[in-house]
């Protein structure tokens, strides 16, 4: 089951947002596998941050697993992401969701190296299946 919860005033399409997290679910063999994914505002998330890794400053998206299989999303965080990268709201917040999934998943990204590489190729290849 996939759960969408949104804890913002951002309007949030979660029937699209469940249907990315289904595809890269059943894209990895994982079709089944819970996952409830949150969106919260910016001072939530720098609590969570600050709370579990140390970190006193908002972020785009948190994946916590060990059973849990949650991730957290900032949509205001998205939404800096959008002017850096010059890009769409809709884009970017698919893009931390795939993000935080592949976590969940196993994907590492510690600066550069193979792991590195293997998780954004995955993301790439996610993010063109939704045409943007």
């Amino acid at each position: 089951m996939i759960e969408i919860n949104n804890l913002t005033r951002s309007k949030i399409n979660k029937k699209f947002l469940e249907g990315v997290a289904k595809k890269v679910l059943k894209e990895e063999n994982k079709e089944g596998v819970d996952l409830s994914v949150v969106l919260v505002g910016e001072a939530r998330m720098r609590e969570i941050n600050r709370g579990y890794r140390g970190k006193n400053k908002a972020t785009d998206v948190l994946s916590f697993g060990n059973g849990l299989n949650e991730i957290v999303i900032c949509p205001r965080e998205v939404k800096k992401n959008v002017k850096k990268y010059k890009s769409a709201f809709q884009k970017e917040l698919v893009r931390v969701l795939i993000h935080g999934i592949l976590h969940l998943l196993g994907y590492k990204h510690k600066k550069g190296g193979r792991e590195a590489k293997k998780m954004e190729e995955r993301e790439e290849y996610y993010l063109s299946l939704f045409n943007f």
